[in-house]
């Protein structure tokens, strides 16, 4: 099975904690890991794709210390290794232009202001983690359990048809 990771950066710990907290039921199969900055991000990806892993997807605050979240999703966009992981923006500072940024360059495919709520937070991510297993995983079975296994299902049967013609 492939290793995916699901990574959470947000410099506030109490944020990235209870975002870690809300999307715990996605492990396993998923590797689920927190940065409290892009740097931290970046190693974490480094090391997560040294082992043979990949991004699935990344939730990012947008004002953090460093680095704007923004910035760090169009970088990821724009590297071969990431371009495919989905990427959420959780953030209630984001103005229009930096939203409007990060859809046009940074590949963003959902912006969550805060606060969320667990359920909202959690059904975004499984929608988003559903479309990334049926696009880039060869075998998406393992993830059914915990996404949207109906979709995931029906992906195989209609694959198992195109085959068969």
């Amino acid at each position: 099975m492939e290793q995916l990771l699901i990574l959470c950066v947000d410099d506030e710990r109490e944020v990235l904690d209870s975002v870690l907290n809300d999307i715990a039921p996605l492990s396993p199969p998923f590797t689920i890991d927190g940065a409290e900055s892009v740097a931290e991000a970046r190693q974490v990806i480094k090391d997560f794709e040294a082992q043979g892993g990949k991004l699935a997807l990344i939730l990012a605050d947008h004002i953090m210390p460093d680095e704007l979240g923004i910035d760090f999703l169009i970088d990821l966009n724009h590297a071969s290794t990431s371009e495919s992981a989905k990427k959420i923006l959780l953030t209630g500072q984001a103005g229009l232009h930096d939203t409007i940024e990060a859809i046009n360059r940074g590949g963003l495919n959902y912006y969550l202001a805060k606060p969320w709520s667990e359920e909202q937070l959690l059904n975004i991510i499984k929608e988003k983690l559903t479309d990334f297993v049926i696009e880039y995983c060869d075998n998406p079975m393992p993830f059914a359990q915990v996404l949207d296994g109906e979709r995931i299902f029906s992906h195989m049967n209609q694959h198992r048809l195109d085959l068969g013609n």
